[in-house]
């Protein structure tokens, strides 16, 4: 059963869907589900939360603060932090509903929000289990290597020249293109052509209020983000992450490092191979693998113990 929900964080309202199993009797165990750079809810999501769902989890969707059918006047301004802290204040939602066992709580990422549940699971311990998807672990390093260093450096002047209109005028605030179909001519923030096709596909089918431009200032705050100064904290946690073999856009090799790093021996890395970071957008077969090994995961952590 869908309803819809929202839930208030730093004064605005996120809005998205509680998803409860049809059989069975809650409490259920919940998996908190946000996603990437400029996603909203239905975008990909839900093909997982049906995994979760159909094997005895609650599942609750929504769109950070700034997208989607949520509140906020900063349209299409990615803030990691506000986004963690929306993650936040969705636990802090969902813990108090009568469907939901408030010790089984479970937090998903994909892309961005792949990162972003490994930092609000290393710092709130009403985490029980992490599930990072493809993650985006080290903004800096991501970019510099997805633009290559001579562009790399045009990129930072272009973020230059927006800091000072903002600085003279925040009303001067610059906007970019999520991706581009002709990055050699055209500065995004993603540099892949094939991002833009796959979600404008999405857009058509599904997500009809994704928005495939942002902010230039969540460029130059993606810049400043690492996971890596929190992953050490995971230290019992159940973590799960999953890595695509031929990822190119988020780096699969930057990610099993930030796997190293997790102290918990309570962890699984999964590397589905021959995969690219899109194909688990487009590719039912192989999304459904990975939303399978995820389900397994959660299940044996936060089922079995308590049967």
């Amino acid at each position: 059963m869908r309803r819809d929900i929202e839930f208030t964080s730093n004064g605005e309202k996120c809005r998205g869907w509680l998803i409860t199993p049809d059989e069975g009797k809650g409490p259920f165990p919940i998996v908190i589900m946000a996603g990437g750079w400029c996603y909203v809810k239905e975008i990909v999501m839900p093909n997982y939360a049906e995994y979760f769902v159909r094997n005895g989890f609650a599942a609750l969707l929504f769109d950070y603060r700034n997208f989607g059918v949520s509140d906020g006047s900063l349209r299409q301004h990615l803030n990691p932090w506000w986004q963690i802290e929306d993650y936040r204040n969705a636990i802090s939602f969902a813990e108090k509903l009568p469907e939901v066992d408030s010790e089984r709580i479970a937090v998903w990422g994909i892309s961005y929000s792949g990162g972003h549940v490994l930092i609000v699971g290393a710092l709130d311990p009403r985490v029980k289990a992490i599930i990072s998807t493809i993650p985006v672990v080290d903004g800096y390093v991501n970019m510099n290597r997805s633009h290559g260093e001579r562009r790399f450096e045009d990129l930072q002047e272009f973020l230059l020249k927006d800091r000072r209109n903002r600085f003279e005028n925040e009303s001067n605030r610059g906007y970019m293109p999520f991706s581009s179909t002709k990055p050699e001519d055209e500065l995004s923030v993603w540099p892949y052509p094939e991002i833009g096709e796959v979600f404008m596909e999405h857009k058509r089918k599904v997500a009809h209020l994704h928005e495939h431009w942002n902010t230039i200032e969540s460029l130059e705050l993606l810049l400043t983000y690492t996971v890596f100064p929190y992953v050490h904290r995971i230290v019992d946690t159940p973590t799960m992450m999953v890595a695509a073999e031929g990822d190119n856009i988020t780096l699969w090799d930057l990610e099993i490092e930030a796997f190293r790093q997790i102290k918990s021996q309570r962890k699984k890395l999964f590397v589905i191979p021959k995969t690219t970071h899109m194909t688990l957008y487009q590719d039912m077969t192989k999304l459904e693998i990975v939303a399978s090994e995820q389900t397994a995961f959660l299940s044996e952590w936060l089922m079995k113990p308590y049967k």
